[in-house]
């Protein structure tokens, strides 16, 4: 400690947690929570909430572990064996393409309705060459201003975006008949494997991907370089328990909302990126008036764009961990990335390879390529989370690690309750879609 007032080191401190909100809050909140209340109401509002309770250990070891040991998770990973290492890395590898593909499509979609442009152009539409240009404008960004603009704008967009949000949901409770509120889904919901796929999808991505603990490992490190302060393991928990508690509060809020909104108004989500866009500013104007659809137009822009920023950086640095920590270890303070070069290589192919993604997916119609990239990218999150939550837990427990930054006993038992949830959801899923196949 450098004998600060507490409020000035704790601003310090303010960032990482932010960033996380930033890239969680975006496909699992404005598509996924949304048409979880559109088509169910609030039967799988409890299945959220305890989705929400059960991935928390798991991400929150990300900044405790940065802020213990002064090392990203990805070290954490090193110690417990390279096979660690070499899990993630076939992780991530499967997944991020596919992962930066949908939400920089949703970005683009919102950016298409916005402008008003939707016409296709040389055989492809107008959302394939927005997200091209949204992915130069982040590389750009990135390349100027590096972590400080990404901390700078995330945080102005979280704050515009909760504002915004609040203020559509509390005028939307009204015109919910609380009376006729279930929170039990009705019999029979989970007989329909394409329910069942929804709501794997749904709990994904819910609050977000574990991928991002890594993230939000880094970006600690990378705000403590910034600021040239040391948090403590209490701050960055702070730090992180802000960013949390906010994208579980908005994810609250677009399920009231898609319930408020179109729940047994016979309403169905458009299947095309374009339209769903359309519909989801519409939530927000039905609720605050015609007046406000600029305003709310920029803050759901604003949002999803703060998510494709965040993991336009966030996917490239892990890569860049991922490659130094195979060679050797990580040690506290040293410079993240530790090469630019591999990081500045990373970012191009992360593009090029999510634009093939859209590219071959969108070449065959807008329709089919929205919901079926949303619903691929968060199935896939779903299936790796019990392994992603239990490298965390084993590298939270590790030796590196001071005794009295470690998890105490509840907070491991809850880990490892999450684990299981994880795991036994999943193996369910498999069970049923083997038992599809199997039948024909």
């Amino acid at each position: 400690m450098t004998g600060e007032p507490r409020e000035r080191s704790f601003l310090k401190a303010l960032g990482p947690g932010l960033l996380w909100a930033g890239a969680a809050v975006g496909v699992s909140h404005l598509v996924q929570s949304t048409r979880a209340g559109a088509e169910f109401g609030f039967s799988l509002l409890l299945l959220v909430i305890v989705a929400i309770v059960f991935k928390y250990p798991a991400f929150s070891f990300g900044p405790r572990y940065a802020a213990a040991t002064g090392t990203s998770l990805l070290e954490g990973y090193r110690r417990r064996g390279r096979f660690a290492l070499a899990l993630y890395a076939v992780l991530t590898i499967g997944t991020m393409f596919t992962i930066q593909a949908i939400v920089t499509m949703v970005t683009a979609a919102l950016a298409a309705g916005a402008l008003g442009w939707e016409s296709p152009m040389l055989g492809l539409p107008a959302v394939w060459w927005l997200s091209a240009a949204l992915l130069a404008i982040c590389a750009a960004l990135l390349a100027i201003g590096q972590y400080r603009w990404l901390d700078r704008i995330v945080k102005v967009v979280v704050l515009v975006l909760t504002v915004s949000t609040f203020a559509a949901t509390a005028l939307a409770l009204p015109k919910i008949q609380f009376g006729e509120v279930s929170l039990l889904p009705a019999p029979g919901t989970f007989e329909n494997l394409a329910t069942i796929g929804f709501v794997v999808a749904l709990i994904g991505w819910m609050p977000s991907a574990f991928d991002i603990s890594v993230w939000h490992s880094l970006w600690t490190l990378a705000r403590r370089r910034e600021t040239d302060y040391a948090p403590t393991v209490r701050e960055s928990l702070m730090d992180f328990n802000i960013g949390y508690l906010g994208t579980a509060f908005l994810a609250l809020c677009f399920l009231t909302l898609g319930a408020a909104v179109m729940f047994g108004t016979g309403t169905e989500f458009a299947p095309s990126a374009a339209g769903f866009a359309r519909q989801i500013i519409s939530l927000y104007t039905e609720n605050l008036g015609a007046w406000s659809a600029p305003l709310i137009g920029l803050a759901a822009f604003t949002v999803m764009f703060s998510t494709t920023l965040t993991v336009v950086d966030g996917l490239p640095r892990t890569i860049t961990g991922l490659l130094a920590r195979f060679r050797e270890p990580e040690m506290p303070d040293q410079a993240m990335p530790t090469s630019r070069r591999v990081y500045w290589t990373a970012l191009p192919v992360l593009a090029a390879g999510s634009m093939l993604i859209l590219y071959i997916g969108l070449a065959r119609g807008d329709k089919a390529t929205f919901t079926g990239l949303v619903n691929l990218a968060t199935t896939l999150s779903f299936l790796t989370a019990p392994v992603l939550a239990w490298l965390n837990h084993r590298a939270i427990l590790g030796s590196e690690v001071p005794v009295e930054h470690r998890p105490g006993r509840g907070l491991i038992a809850w880990s490892r309750a999450g684990i299981l949830f994880s795991a036994a959801f999943a193996g369910w899923f498999l069970y049923l879609l083997l038992g599809r196949w199997l039948g024909g």
